[in-house]
């Protein structure tokens, strides 16, 4: 036993120097590289701008072991350098709509008449089944938030033709350059209305503007004279993970031209959300992916983590692809 006692030592301690030595080699991630967020799984990335500080909202992925997802709460981070992220808290948690039950999905906020108003997506109770659209009102952009209607503003009964009680999810809105509000969303089928100028009502028809292959997670935004509508894709012949896909018109009520592909899949992850803002003289898109690990706990479809590269648009207005890194805006700007 003896003999054996100063090898398990000597065992032990170079294995304790070999730890060492590895810490020593890893170095840690650079700030504002891939994911941005380190200590959370966060999802469904909505910039906006305020002033000298971008906002982040995300959605907190919570899912254990094998669950698909748990998402009860939103959150917040801001940055006025694209590399150091101040973290808010939660803006809001699904709780406080009284009239839905679970699932904190997809949102974006934006400012109009000095409020900023938060739409996401959520589970309606049972006296609406299937998904809904909340809007929340605040006099800050990093909350409180409060329920702005007492009830859903999209239901599943206010887009009959759908096929499936999941598809009124991932609500964006874009404000044009006349005052008007818009808001598109979807599953499967996308969706856009005006809202009102109390901003918690629909004003008008509904219309579907399904571009091709588009499964979820639509971004409005303009950019000079051109409207884009990107979008989570999924050809359902070719792959198997969610892409970014994107569409291009001259007036928010189209035509709408198909552009392709503008990324790949997110790095072990089935879905994909964009984000998309100018910031600083810098176009940037907002993804996310299934790379990230937090202690036992790896990246999943419901454990996904909030990424951010550079944007970069051609002579005629047309995106251009966009390569996922790890660098993210950590790297030079790509030319």
């Amino acid at each position: 036993m003896r003999s054996i006692v100063p090898r398990i030592l000597a065992a032990a301690a170079l294995a304790t120097l070999s730890s060492v030595a590895q810490s020593q080699t890893v170095p840690a991630p650079v700030p504002g590289s891939n994911p941005i967020i380190r200590d959370k799984f966060t999802a469904d990335p909505a910039p906006l701008v305020v002033g000298d500080r971008l906002y982040l909202y995300v959605g907190h992925d919570e899912a254990k072991r094998d669950e698909m997802f748990n998402m009860r709460e939103w959150l917040v981070y801001s940055t006025t350098d694209m590399r150091n992220w101040t973290d808010h808290g939660p803006i809001m948690r699904v709780a406080d709509f009284k009239w839905a039950k679970r699932d904190a999905w997809a949102s974006q906020a934006i400012e109009k008449d000095g409020k900023f108003w938060f739409y996401a997506a959520v589970e309606h109770d049972d006296t609406h089944p299937g998904k809904a659209i909340a809007v929340a009102v605040s006099d800050s952009p990093t909350g409180p938030f409060t329920d702005a209607k007492g009830s859903a503003l999209i239901t599943n009964e206010m887009t009959p033709k759908g096929t499936h009680s999941w598809e009124d999810i991932d609500p964006t809105v874009f404000t044009d350059d006349d005052g008007t509000t818009w808001i598109a969303w979807g599953n499967r089928q996308a969706y856009i209305a005006r809202l009102k100028p109390n901003m918690i009502e629909i004003d008008g028809p509904i219309v579907e503007i399904t571009p091709p292959h588009f499964e979820e997670g639509p971004w409005l935004h303009k950019r000079g004279g051109l409207y884009y509508l990107t979008y989570a894709s999924l050809d359902r012949a070719t792959h198997t993970d969610e892409r970014v896909s994107y569409s291009t018109a001259p007036s928010i009520r189209g035509p709408w031209t198909y552009r392709g592909e503008l990324t790949g899949s997110g790095k072990y992850s089935f879905t994909i959300h964009p984000g998309i803002m100018e910031f600083r003289g810098h176009w940037y898109l907002f993804l996310h992916n299934a790379a990230l690990a937090i202690g036992d706990q790896g990246g999943a479809i419901g454990r996904r983590a909030v990424t951010v590269e550079y944007l970069l648009y051609d002579a005629n207005g047309l995106m251009l692809p966009v390569t996922q890194t790890e660098a993210g805006v950590t790297a030079p700007p790509p030319r």
